[in-house]
């Protein structure tokens, strides 16, 4: 698999010459979606060389600050293009990805050669606790709003405002808890790791893959309004399902491989754990970010985009309760996702 995302990497390149070239808006967005891939994969593995060399607090902060890097870049590129839309639906496409698709995944081909698989239920009712949370905190400005028919833009992007501190305040939170007071809960065969390569080399390869990723999106993301044109897909669509899914890839592919090789325990940290960060930290870092620019961005999602999320924290909530999952609950997951898929496809 490794070999794959090395391949991957000849194609910043050629989204350069890409767009030198005028191409397609359909081919340069496939090329700089596909480029971001093996991007986000070093940021990630950067980031978790360098917290091998740090104490589990900074190193904690250090996953906090760019396990979500790619959709952060990605997010303010679209604000700065005006393309609220977009961003929002990438963050519930993320959720949702991460639930419903990376979850299911790993829990199908973790548990299809075994009658069951076993994981820390405490730790994962615990996660799904701030999946919780941060439904409420998404579901109160959209009710808000619509319970209040004067409501003004600037009371309505104060309460986002307000309600995305207390979202980060919450976060870290959970961070102390899965650290620090609980971490006995989250211990692994992980934390046996022992640094493989050199801190600066991991911060070169940080800083440059990073550069990277923001010069992709910014390419990507300026291929959006054209593509809307040209295929008649709505932004809603496009962000869900494609932008939400470009950032995650690898660690779709390592929950899936912790799975199958039964580190069930691994496999629901990475996925409920990216779902919390775009939720918790993701979001509302980006609304803050949204003050900076002329359209603001508020923590105001639409009645599908509401439901689709309840929907996907309920049945996690269900698979993940008992401590215990076989491959039928991870099908389960795939279906609902492939339902929610289709839906938004037909949105208007």
């Amino acid at each position: 698999m490794n070999r794959i995302f090395q391949v991957l990497l000849v194609l910043p390149p050629l989204v350069l010459l890409a767009a030198y070239f005028h191409v397609s808006p359909l081919l340069l967005f496939i090329l700089s979606a596909l480029a971001i891939v093996p991007l986000a994969k070093y940021i990630g593995d950067a980031t978790e060389e360098i917290a091998l060399h740090t104490t589990p607090a900074v190193g904690g902060l250090m996953n906090a600050t760019f396990g979500n890097a790619t959709e952060l870049i990605i997010g303010i590129f679209a604000l700065h293009a005006g393309l609220i839309e977009i961003v929002k639906a990438s963050i519930v496409g993320s959720i949702l990805g991460n639930l419903l698709l990376v979850l299911g995944m790993a829990l199908f081909f973790g548990g299809i050669k075994r009658e069951r698989q076993y994981f820390n239920a405490t730790a994962a009712k615990a996660s799904a606790s701030m999946l919780i949370l941060a439904i409420i905190a998404f579901a109160i400005p959209a009710v808000f709003e619509a319970t209040s028919p004067n409501l003004s833009a600037p009371t309505s992007l104060s309460l986002s405002v307000i309600i995305a501190l207390i979202m980060i305040v919450a976060y870290f939170g959970h961070l102390f808890f899965t650290l620090h007071t609980h971490k006995h809960l989250y211990r692994s065969e992980e934390d046996l790791i022992v640094p493989k390569g050199k801190i600066k080399e991991s911060i070169f390869i940080l800083a440059f893959a990073t550069i990277a990723v923001a010069v992709m999106s910014d390419l990507l993301v300026g291929t959006i309004t054209p593509l809307v044109a040209q295929l008649g897909w709505t932004q809603l669509f496009i962000g869900v399902i494609f932008i939400a899914i470009v950032g995650n890839v690898a660690e779709h592919v390592s929950a899936i491989q912790a799975a199958v090789r039964d580190r069930m325990d691994l496999a629901l940290s990475i996925a409920l754990g990216s779902a919390i960060q775009i939720a918790m930290l993701a979001a509302p870092l980006l609304v803050l970010a949204s003050l900076f620019f002329p359209i603001h961005l508020n923590l105001v999602f639409t009645l599908f985009e509401l439901v689709s999320l309840v929907v996907a924290v309920w049945i996690t909530n269900a698979v993940i309760e008992d401590g215990e999952s076989t491959w039928l609950e991870g099908a389960q997951l795939l279906a609902a996702y492939g339902i929610m898929a289709i839906a938004f496809f037909l949105h208007p």
